[in-house]
């Protein structure tokens, strides 16, 4: 069975089960996205990984794993989702060490906030994403959209990468003090959508 290589697209909140986010893998050679459902934990570890500019004062899990894999030289060289059943994704570590290869099981949200932090791609089988892959016309984190146009029932304006309007009416300098705030606090996801909004202005001078 050929792989299929996947890149990360964002994060959502999702309206169909309550307290989970939506992944949205996008497959790189082609047009397909592959939504997979995770919890909140995950999902906030997967945005502090995609924010390079956010540290937190103290490891998150994820990040005590690369600690202790880099402290005893294991590399994870990939992440296989190598299995949908009954609307579960079933993935595999792929790691190294003393050139040994082994490969371990894991959750897919664990796996890929892994394969975030070792910078290792990310695979699919093609049968998996014939199966599970969508077409998507639209960005999940446009701010304006209609039912009709959310096929997946992703809610934007509750999405742990996008941007708040309240954020908005703060300065600048009032944001990156919030920033600090939230990073000091380990409020992680509120961090994202502060650093958001700076990013947003910033890239408008």
């Amino acid at each position: 069975m050929s792989l299929v290589k996947l890149s990360i697209k964002g994060i959502s909140y999702s309206q169909t089960q309550n307290g989970a986010y939506a992944l949205i893998l996008n497959e790189v050679d082609g047009e397909r996205k592959l939504p997979i459902v995770i919890g909140a934990f995950e999902a906030q570890s997967i945005a502090i990984a995609l924010e390079k500019e956010i540290k937190p004062p103290r490891p998150l899990t994820h990040d005590l794993f690369k600690n202790f894999a880099d402290r005893f030289d294991i590399v994870i060289k990939q992440v296989i989702i190598h299995k949908l059943v009954d609307g579960i994704f079933y993935s595999s570590i792929i790691c190294e060490r003393d050139r040994i290869e082994e490969i371990i099981d894991a959750r897919t949200s664990d796996a890929i906030a892994l394969a975030l932090r070792f910078n290792a791609p990310i695979f699919t089988y093609k049968n998996i994403l014939d199966k599970a892959g969508v077409y998507l016309q639209v960005n999940p984190f446009e701010s304006k959209r209609n039912e009709d146009d959310d096929p997946l029932g992703l809610a934007d304006e509750e999405s742990p990468v996008n941007t708040e309007v309240n954020y908005t009416n703060h300065t600048i300098e009032e944001l990156y003090e919030m920033l600090e705030i939230a990073v000091s606090n380990e409020d992680y996801e509120k961090a994202v959508k502060i650093r958001d909004e700076i990013s947003r202005r910033e890239q408008k001078k």
